[in-house]
Order: C-alpha cells, then sequence, then structure tokens
C-alpha cells in the first residue's frame, strides 16, 4: 500500500450506505455521505462523483459477519457491492470485519450530541461514522501488515 492513499469506506445497507474518506498518512478518516439506496443498489451517480472530487486509490467495505464470525444475507450483498465498485471503477477494493462499528458509531454520535445539548435519537444517521470507523480500522490493520 501507497503511504500517501487516499480511500473511500463504504458501510453498506439495503437502504442507505454511509461514507467515509480517509489518508493513510494520519490513518484518518472523516464521514461524509450518506448514499440512500434501494434494495441494496447505491445511487451511481453520488459514488461517480465522490471519485470525482476525492480521486481515491482504494475502496473498503465494511463486512457484517455475524458474531461468531460466519456470513449472512448482509455479508453476500456487501460482497456483490464491492465487486460492483471494483467492476465499474477498476480502482482496488478491500474488505474488512466491521462487526460492531454501528454500535460504536452509535456511542460517538450519542456523544456529540450530549456534548451539544441535544438528545440523541436512536435514528440519527450513523452510517458515515460507522465507515469512518471502518476506515480507520483498516488503516490500522494494513499499517501493520
Amino acid at each position: 500500500m501507497s503511504s500517501d492513499l487516499t480511500a473511500l469506506a463504504f458501510d453498506y445497507g439495503t437502504k442507505k450506505i454511509g461514507v467515509a474518506v480517509g489518508q493513510s498518512i494520519t490513518q484518518t478518516a472523516s464521514p461524509l455521505a450518506i448514499i440512500p439506496a434501494k434494495d441494496g443498489i447505491p445511487d451511481w451517480s453520488t459514488i461517480e462523483k465522490l471519485i470525482k472530487e476525492w480521486q481515491p486509490g482504494a475502496f473498503i467495505v465494511g463486512m457484517p459477519f455475524n458474531m461468531d464470525g460466519s456470513e449472512n444475507k448482509m455479508t453476500l450483498r456487501a460482497q456483490k457491492f464491492l465487486q460492483r465498485l471494483n467492476g465499474r471503477f477498476n480502482i482496488p477494493c478491500y474488505s474488512i470485519d466491521e462487526r460492531l462499528s454501528s454500535r460504536e458509531a452509535k456511542e460517538i454520535r450519542r456523544d456529540m450530541a450530549e456534548a451539544h445539548g441535544k438528545p440523541y435519537k436512536d435514528r440519527d444517521d450513523i452510517d458515515s461514522i460507522a465507515a469512518q470507523l471502518i476506515l480507520e480500522n483498516w488503516f490500522a490493520a494494513t499499517a501493520n501488515a
């Protein structure tokens, strides 16, 4: 992996897909958009715009495994999304186990709301924060590889 790689990460879902961007040199990421999806199919033009803006050298897709590490229906759908990303844009794609990223994202979102004196609602969007965590975990894992 290049020491100055820009990457886009995706927290895949059937109704919405969280996106984050990050740099390998700092191993940090920032949440971006939440892309609407219809039965798991994203608005590809929105992804195209993000690619043009950020010029990523890689895509990272979080894989939602069961707690015992086994695959489930969503794991297979996320893998299919990863394959479609690679097929459409010909940018290297990687995956990483994303178990507990949504739970951690909810905690971060709750802390952010409380810090600003606002109530936290479970329906608050956390998908891009989850994508941020996915990307930061991937940077950490690949830096030690």
